[in-house]
């Protein structure tokens, strides 16, 4: 029997994401508690000097403060889980899509299974995120290892580019 264990190549490391989120020009980061994340990602963001981490209650608070910032040309990403997401579609429709706003979500795709795109996920709430993007216009990349976090200060900065805004869906658990 063997032991089914993670290499190096399938993992994905917090520290990289963050460097990432920084090449990017992010400099608050605007979050809710999420499961997903917050061990690999959102304590250390919490605990980097170089961010301004702003806690909110509900995902749809965080539309409000990313548009003010938008407004003063500050960048920031939101950190959600994927039912924070679908919780706050009207504000992102309302705010995000309709204003043509750069702001950038970074989606936490709790139980998301390994290699399994999204949509092929065994979970509805899962299988839902990207035509739900789609519909919405909005550009996405997933991020499920090492490999793919080159993606996302590219995603950031095309989103700040085409004034528009756009997703990065973390399907692997950071650590």
């Amino acid at each position: 029997m063997s032991i089914e264990t993670k290499t190096d190549v399938d993992k994905l490391h917090g520290a990289k994401v963050i460097e990432q989120i920084k090449a990017a020009g992010v400099k608050y980061i605007l979050s809710v508690p999420d499961l997903h994340t917050s061990s690999g990602l959102l304590r250390p963001i919490a605990n980097d000097g170089e961010f301004e981490h702003i806690r909110v209650c509900k995902e749809d608070e965080c539309l409000g403060v990313a548009a003010g910032l938008t407004y003063g040309n500050l960048r920031s990403l939101m950190l959600v889980q994927y039912t924070g997401f679908l919780y706050a579609m009207n504000a992102i429709r309302g705010v995000a899509i309709e204003q043509k706003l750069p702001i950038c979500m970074m989606i936490g795709m709790l139980g998301k299974e390994p290699g399994v795109p999204p949509t092929q996920s065994r979970r509805f709430g899962l299988r839902i995120i990207e035509p739900i993007l789609d519909v919405m216009g909005i550009t996405r990349t997933c991020i499920e290892s090492d490999a793919d976090v080159h993606r996302i200060a590219p995603a950031i900065d095309e989103a700040w580019r085409l004034s528009r805004p756009t997703a990065i869906l973390i399907g692997g658990r950071p650590e």
